[in-house]
């Protein structure tokens, strides 16, 4: 059809298009900010508490102030990469999703306190304080949780079609490390030495490595490059690469010396059989306009025997439905953090098909799904704990 218009009406047409998408979108962020914030607010504030007048003023000031500012701290932090910014948009919003939540949790209590006889102020006075301490005590913990070396968590994955000699072969899984606007370093280096305790036969990265350009998370980054692996370490891109400069970290990553898998395969070999590691880019890098860049199963497995096993690296766990048709045995993931703060988790499971751990989606493919080493934005995990994972690969008996 555009090749019947002409380039002014193409031009015209674009305007007009765009206009309704970014109105929907303004409506659905005014929606979302005033029931963050607005819940905890009627909640803490306005409700039956009765405050005195002074502080139902300073509180409701606050809250107004918090949520009008917050959408230009969350955009100029995240659209143009600011640090400072990033760091108090995104604890805000890890604050204002708990006190949300809770605050909703909050108006059950005050349902059983109200059928139980006890009036305002005191009820919802009652509400509010189990509301901040609860809150008070998960964002505490959840920063906790967060911010300290993943534990390690051990999984063993039969192969139907592994080879006898590959029979207890090991893979170190990280993945959704998000070297982001808080300086971890440290964390960054204690996640290598844990890795490298594993003593792994592979070592596995499957994206969302950072959140910000090569040359804004390159002390982050740079423990990467001491991990070590028996036969690869390899790597493929998450979708928030795509907002980082994807390119940027795929260059990277070699240069650290790890195989990245551009929609591509490398065979590791031991005992005279054959394990294909193969990897694809993200579901979203064909629409981030880099060449070269997509989800390409037949160019991953371009060449490759197709009665050998393969271990397919993918990004997202939704990822699988390619990896049934192009017959892969297991397919590794990471992306949903595990819901990250409960209970987030909900929302994750209407876009992805699995939350965590080992599912099987087919008669020879299975998915291993990690809730992440690091974790994205909000410096909180409430009831999703980080993991290494380390998958041991067995043979039928």
């Amino acid at each position: 059809m555009l090749g019947l218009m002409s380039v002014g009406e193409t031009v015209d047409t674009e305007p007009r298009r765009r206009g309704p998408r970014v109105a929907r979108f303004g409506a659905v962020l005014v929606v979302v900010i005033a029931l963050l914030f607005g819940v905890p607010w009627a909640t803490l504030v306005w409700s039956g508490n009765d405050w005195p007048l002074p502080a139902f003023v300073a509180g409701t000031l606050l809250f107004v102030a918090v949520a009008g500012g917050f959408p230009w701290l969350m955009f100029r932090g995240h659209g143009a990469h600011r640090d400072r910014e990033s760091r108090i948009a995104d604890t805000l919003l890890g604050v204002a999703w708990v006190l949300f939540v809770w605050s909703i949790i909050g108006q059950v209590l005050g349902l059983l306190l109200l059928a139980a006889g006890v009036a305002d102020p005191v009820r919802s006075r009652v509400v509010s304080a189990f509301v901040v301490v609860v809150s008070a005590v998960l964002l505490a913990w959840g920063h906790h949780e967060a911010m300290r070396v993943s534990r390690v968590r051990r999984v063993d994955v039969t192969i139907p079609r592994l080879g006898k000699g590959l029979d207890g072969l090991t893979v170190a899984l990280i993945t959704d490390t998000h070297y982001g606007p808080i300086n971890r370093a440290a964390w960054s280096r204690g996640v290598t030495e844990v890795v490298n305790s594993l003593d792994a036969d592979i070592v596995a990265h499957t994206g969302d490595i950072a959140d910000g350009l090569v040359s804004q998370r390159l002390e982050m980054a740079a423990p990467l490059g001491d991990i070590r692996a028996r036969f690869a370490r390899v790597y493929v891109t998450g979708n928030h690469e795509y907002h980082s400069g994807a390119q940027g970290w795929v260059e990277h990553m070699e240069h650290l010396g790890w195989e990245t898998l551009h929609n591509r395969h490398v065979l590791v070999t031991r005992g005279g059989d054959t394990l294909i590691v193969a990897g694809v880019d993200d579901r979203t890098a064909g629409g981030s306009g880099l060449p070269g860049h997509r989800t390409d199963h037949e160019a991953a497995l371009s060449g490759t025997d197709p009665d050998l096993p393969v271990l397919l690296l993918a990004h997202q766990p939704q990822q699988i439905k390619d990896a049934v048709t192009h017959g892969i045995d297991l397919q590794l993931s990471g992306h949903t953090h595990g819901g990250q703060m409960w209970p987030f988790h909900y929302l994750v499971l209407t876009d992805q098909p699995s939350l965590q751990g080992l599912s099987r989606h087919s008669d020879r493919t299975q998915l291993y799904t990690s809730r992440g080493t690091g974790f994205w934005g909000p410096p909180f995990r409430i009831f999703a704990p980080s993991e290494i994972t380390l998958l041991t690969l067995h043979a039928p008996n």
